[in-house]
């Protein structure tokens, strides 16, 4: 595909609506209460949410950054300060969590109403990584792909360092040819939390663990969402629709109430390719060690590799 000739800005989402309920028995051991796992600081270095907004800000300005979070977060005094500099409505609160399909379009609904034509870069909020400058290197790479070919869909998978079941698998196709990005290839298969047999054979056929990071044109992902699920798309049009004006809650409220939790991978993403959507692509990021500090055995060995918060370098 040709190169865009419409102007697009970079922007972000920052993924941090969920209650980190698989993590929750070792918080309140921790500290006796139920604050959210991204907003936990386990090792004294900085909570993972605060690296997430430190390593998105090496790539995207502040301004540009939205970061959907759960309103009853806000019980929590760590999530007021970790939240007080983040500009004016960029912080997008869920009325409840409906999971990661919710999760990410309530975000993008608020991002699209100011700038439609946004090149977007999704972060989740709990993830350790043990080298963000190489990371965010390809999160550069990702977006240099779809401004140039705007249909594309680039996820960002990285090397297993063993068959864990409880991480999501991406299968790789052939090669997904581009002037100025090397290894990038098409999505074969994506596959949720097999069991411990399948994950070692994914692993062993060179599949990789999807961290969720992924880049895309907002209008792009609209599309997608209008094709796989219609009513859905619906619902988020209409709050799309009413970001900036005095519905907006109103809104958002109506549409959150009718809402079953959906789960964005399981119900939508793993639809692209068994729909034949060829610019669903990954951009494997190799010699970086991932983990997304879901269960409390993953814990020690990235805490150990944690690393005092870096200042941002995007202005």
């Amino acid at each position: 595909m040709a190169r865009s000739s419409r102007a697009s800005v970079r922007c972000g989402i920052i993924l941090a609506g969920g209650d980190g309920e698989r993590l929750r028995p070792f918080v309140r051991r921790l500290r006796g209460d139920d604050l959210p796992k991204q907003y936990v600081d386990f090792a004294g270095a900085g909570s993972l949410f605060e690296h997430t907004v430190r390593r998105a800000e090496t790539l995207i300005a502040p301004s540009r950054l939205f970061t959907v979070v759960g309103r009853d977060h806000f019980a929590y005094p760590e999530v007021w300060r970790q939240l007080a500099d983040r500009p004016g409505g960029r912080v997008v609160a869920q009325p409840q969590n409906r999971d990661t399909a919710p999760g990410l379009l309530l975000p993008l609904a608020h991002l699209s109403a100011r700038y439609p034509d946004a090149v977007v870069a999704v972060f989740p909020s709990d993830l350790h990584l043990d080298d963000d400058g190489t990371f965010m290197a390809h999160v550069d790479l990702a977006c240099r792909v779809v401004e140039r070919r705007g249909s594309h869909v680039v996820l960002l998978g990285v090397e297993p360092t063993g068959p864990d079941p409880e991480y999501g698998y991406i299968l790789t196709g052939d090669s997904a040819s581009h002037p100025a990005v090397t290894g990038l290839r098409h999505v074969r298969r994506l596959v949720e939390t097999p069991d411990a047999g399948r994950a070692g054979d994914l692993v062993r056929r060179g599949g990789l663990w999807n961290t969720f990071v992924m880049v895309f044109r907002a209008e792009t992902l609209w599309a997608f969402v209008r094709e796989a699920a219609p009513v859905l798309s619906g619902a988020f049009g209409r709050i799309r629709m009413a970001v900036g004006t005095t519905a907006e809650r109103t809104v958002t409220e109506e549409v959150y109430r009718r809402l079953p939790p959906i789960n964005f991978s399981r119900a939508l993403l793993r639809a692209l390719p068994s729909r034949e959507f060829p610019w669903l692509t990954v951009l494997p990021v190799r010699g970086v060690t991932f983990s997304d500090c879901g269960a409390e055995a993953r814990l020690p060995a990235a805490m150990r590799r944690a690393e005092p918060l870096a200042q941002p370098l995007c202005a």
